[in-house]
């Protein structure tokens, strides 16, 4: 049997996330040109809510087969399937196709950054885990630097397919370093997979999904979605492999981290979609401004991720965990109230700084008390159910607020949205006449400030289910892993 080489698999990991954090910083760069480019204004949120809810399904699922099947089998196709998402992304003609291909990038997506966290657990000890938890950490930090830039300069130089075809270098490495130096011993046992779950949580999750929005059918979609999630549950109580365990949810750390979780996700998904419009259709930024200013947040976070990996066996879980969601409160709060048609850019990016700040204590602690509160034989489906919540609430988030702003503008200007859509070129609106563009900017800026305020109720909610989190779980430093899970090198 091989041995797996820890600093080049940790690489490959690290490569993974890295995909994961670009894609997110170039999309919200450039959606306001892409928008313009295809149509479509009403799709908006689409083109970040087909992702979400495409990986947010998975996640459970693919943390299930790690578990059963193996860690390396699971990424490998996880990236696999991204990348083709990636470059179908990179070809779409129209605002439909985009959102189809995105959905498809999201299918890969939900493999990635569960199943690599929970390698991470298999192979480093505590002590070392928060240490590299929060290394990894700057690898959105990085992200968060080079993404703006990127988007801008491909909306500027190129065109703006080339912000889904820069993942293909990055994936195609990762697949090569996992599939070489990263080796794995999985006692394999017969095993039945929980089919019936996966499709109950699938529908359930959309039709959630159609319902916050505020779409057609809007009752018949959340009283659907109620009924098929309560028979979710119904199911995994009594599936002989639950693809939710939900047995897990009797450990007060992962119930508080799955509320918490859901809230500030919703809150981080919504500043990374909402504040790079607002700044570009509303206070006339050009592109690379407008994605520039997630910076703060995806800069923030790594460096209180580092520090907190460095705190938390001193100080424990707890105190990191309330601390940092009060401190990403106070930065939503302060964009709801100060961010305003006129504000000066500063005032989105010490917000958006200090809302990272915030999430980087928060996130690193809750994610290593989750996966200290189970052995290795459930590491995979506890870390994937942490990122189920976390992206079941970002969906969701983004979903509602994207159906406050498109009620909004339509409730409020009147004005086609085909006319909307000009507003987010990089022109910001050359041709319309002023009264025109001035109603437009108006209506956008109503509707996206009252997002802001959905995105501070967010944050104040996993605050405030932060201060329920057990004061008795505290961390211990653990061995490694048994050699029937990973032989580390």
């Amino acid at each position: 049997m091989r041995t797996t080489h820890r600093p080049l698999s940790t690489l490959a990991l690290a490569l993974c996330l890295f995909m994961a954090a670009l894609e997110m910083t170039v999309v919200s760069t450039a959606m306001p040109t892409v928008v313009s480019d295809l149509g479509g204004l009403h799709s908006y949120a689409w083109v970040f809510t087909a992702y979400m809810l495409a990986s947010t399904i998975t996640v459970p699922i693919y943390g299930k087969l790690s578990d059963l099947y193996g860690r390396k089998p699971v990424l490998l196709f996880g990236v696999g399937l991204f990348l083709v998402g990636s470059i179908a992304s990179g070809l779409a003609t129209s605002m439909g196709m985009l959102i189809a291909f995105r959905t498809l990038q999201g299918l890969g997506a939900g493999a990635m950054q569960p199943v690599a966290l929970t390698v991470v657990g298999d192979l480093y000890t505590l002590e070392q885990r928060a240490r590299v938890q929060g290394a990894f950490s700057a690898v959105w930090g990085i992200a968060g630097l080079v993404g703006p830039l990127t988007g801008g300069l491909i909306v500027k130089y190129l065109t703006w397919h080339w912000i889904f075809f820069v993942n293909v270098p990055i994936g195609v490495g990762a697949m090569f370093l996992l599939g070489v130096f990263f080796h794995e011993r999985v006692q394999r046992k017969p095993q039945r997979l929980d089919i019936a779950g996966a499709v109950l949580l699938s529908a359930g999750v959309v039709l959630l999904l159609i319902g916050v929005q505020g779409m057609e059918h809007q009752l018949p979609a959340l009283v659907g979605a109620g009924v098929l999630l309560a028979a979710f549950v119904f199911v995994e109580l009594r599936a002989a492999e639950p693809l939710l365990p939900m047995s897990l949810f009797r450990i007060p750390a992962i119930a508080i981290s799955s509320v918490a979780g859901a809230l500030f996700s919703s809150a981080q998904f919504g500043a990374t979609t909402y504040v790079p419009l607002y700044v570009q259709a509303v206070l006339g930024g050009s592109p690379t401004l407008a994605g520039g200013m997630i910076t703060p947040m995806i800069v923030g976070w790594p460096l209180a991720s580092l520090l907190a990996g460095r705190l938390i066996l001193r100080m424990g879980f707890r105190p990191l965990i309330i601390g940092g969601f009060g401190m990403a409160a106070a930065g939503t709060a302060l964009m709801a109230l100060l961010l305003k048609p006129g504000a000066p850019l500063l005032v989105p990016e010490v917000a958006m700084g200090i809302f990272g700040l915030g999430l980087g204590f928060a996130s690193t602690s809750l994610l290593i008390a989750v996966q200290t509160s189970v052995g290795w034989e459930l590491r995979g489906v506890a870390t994937a159910s942490n990122m189920f919540f976390r992206t079941i609430g970002g969906a969701l988030g983004v979903g509602l607020m994207g159906g406050v702003m498109v009620s909004r503008l339509m409730e409020d200007s009147r004005i086609p949205l085909s006319a909307a859509n000009q507003i987010l070129s990089p022109e910001h609106g050359r041709g319309l006449a002023p009264e025109v563009l001035r109603t437009l900017g108006d209506a956008l800026g109503r509707g996206l400030s009252l997002n802001f305020w959905l995105i501070c109720v967010s944050a104040l909610g996993a605050f405030l289910a932060a201060l329920f989190f057990p004061r008795t779980h505290r961390p211990t430093p653990t061995s490694l892993p048994s050699s029937d899970a990973v032989a580390p090198h």
